[in-house]
């Protein structure tokens, strides 16, 4: 797990698209607001330079935040992120408030493990086909996980690994599960070699009766 992420933030008083444009102007301060919980919104403003190397994190879309105003510590997470349609730099940045007793939902990164020792790709020459590479999440703010792991060490040609099949932390489930089994999607496959399983098996026959004529030869 790594390092929770802190952002100092200031109180923005003057609102408006007028206002946020000559922040942004200033060149190192973004707009933002925070919500959720009982306290009322509050509109605030982030040093860039900061923001910026923050969001080099993968943790910072998926990991509570704590940002201090004037003093006051506060945890959140990151509802939505604006971006300059053409130079895709941030314009404006949401925060929600997070409370202990009330679970959250959001996005989290899949970490693919051992995807070089696949046995669907060792030896059955596959490939592996990533269907997903996050998943949405439910849980209590103490057991939001960081990221879910896919192990893909025993995974076969034509094995499918589902949403059931992950395996998941104390606390947390899947939000698509909780509609039904049809909404068990998949997350990972192998897939056969080009041809198939007979073009894999010659390609290697093939392979071994050089060896052999090589050995022979020498």
């Amino acid at each position: 797990m790594s390092e929770r992420i802190h952002l100092e933030i200031e109180p923005r008083s003057d609102t408006g698209k007028g206002a946020s444009r000559r922040l942004r102007r200033q060149g190192n301060l973004i707009p933002g607001i925070i919500y959720g919980g009982a306290a009322d919104p509050e509109t605030i403003i982030l040093k860039r330079n900061e923001l910026v190397k923050a969001m080099e994190q993968e943790s910072f879309f998926s990991q509570i935040i704590d940002l201090s105003l004037n003093g006051k510590g506060q945890q959140a997470i990151v509802r939505d992120v604006q971006r300059h349609p053409a130079a895709n730099e941030v314009m404006h940045i949401d925060f929600l408030r997070v409370q202990a007793d009330q679970a959250i939902t959001m996005n989290v990164p899949l970490h693919f493990i051992n995807e070089e020792e696949c046995v669907g790709v060792k030896l059955g020459r596959g490939s592996i086909a990533k269907s997903a590479v996050e998943v949405e999440i439910s849980a209590l703010p103490k057991d939001l996980p960081e990221y879910i792991e896919v192990d893909m060490a025993e995974v076969e040609v034509n094995q499918v690994i589902h949403l059931s099949d992950l395996k998941l932390p104390d606390g947390v489930t899947l939000v698509a599960l909780t509609y039904g089994a049809d909404h068990d999607h998949n997350v990972v496959s192998v897939q056969p070699p080009r041809g198939g399983a007979a073009a894999a098996d010659e390609e290697e026959g093939a392979a071994e009766g050089g060896d052999e004529a090589a050995a022979s030869e020498g």
